[in-house]
């Protein structure tokens, strides 16, 4: 008798996967684009001797550090944002701001995602973004939140400008020193849109 195919084959297990990658959800621009992909395995070891065992090939440092540092840089850009929905003067700001929340939590959640298969901390001295390029500073939000109408728009979208410039700095080391494809897909994705971001913020400065 001829044995039959057991669920979880190689096939079933390719099958799967195909279904998997073609669930994706993609968002709107600025904000960030695509929803990023479902975390990333931690890891797979081919077969050691002896019991040295072989470093992982899914992930490596520059992947763990993107992620480490855009998570608080997109947090603070969901704070600003959330400022600007519902503050923001100009209509179009408004709209951007809600885009910005919108796009910039769901790839904070799949990057807080990916550290946790892999076995890593949001960061290892806190999530307060010392260091991230971008990052707007204490003075600077205070003053944001003291703006109201136009002023608050002209604050709003010189910093969000820099802020959106900081993630294309990361976004472009992660491209050219990460391994992790999920990782790099979405640093793709953060460069093209918050060059759209920055095309749109000079807009509102210039009316």
């Amino acid at each position: 008798m001829t044995p039959r195919t057991a669920p979880g084959t190689p096939a079933a297990a390719v099958a799967a996967s195909l279904a998997g990658s073609c669930a994706l959800v993609l968002l709107t621009a600025c904000g960030g684009g695509a929803v990023p992909e479902p975390t990333p395995r931690a890891g797979t070891t081919a077969p050691a001797p002896a019991a040295s065992a072989q470093p992982t090939t899914d992930f490596n440092d520059a992947d763990v550090a993107f992620a480490r540092m855009m998570i608080p840089h997109h947090e603070q850009a969901v704070e600003l944002a959330g400022l600007a929905a519902s503050r923001a003067a100009d209509p179009g700001l408004a709209a951007l701001a809600a885009e910005i929340v919108r796009v910039q939590g769901a790839e904070t959640a799949a990057m807080t995602g990916w550290l946790a298969a892999w076995g890593k901390t949001a960061s290892p001295g806190g999530r307060g973004g010392t260091g991230v390029p971008g990052m707007a500073t204490g003075p600077e939000i205070a003053g944001l939140r003291r703006a109201e109408g136009a002023e608050f728009d002209r604050r709003f979208a010189e910093l969000m400008i820099d802020h959106h410039r900081g993630a294309i700095e990361l976004a472009a080391t992660e491209r050219e020193e990460g391994l992790n494809p999920a990782a790099r897909r979405l640093a793709e994705t953060v460069e093209a849109s918050r060059r759209a971001g920055i095309e749109r913020l000079e807009e509102v400065l210039r009316r």
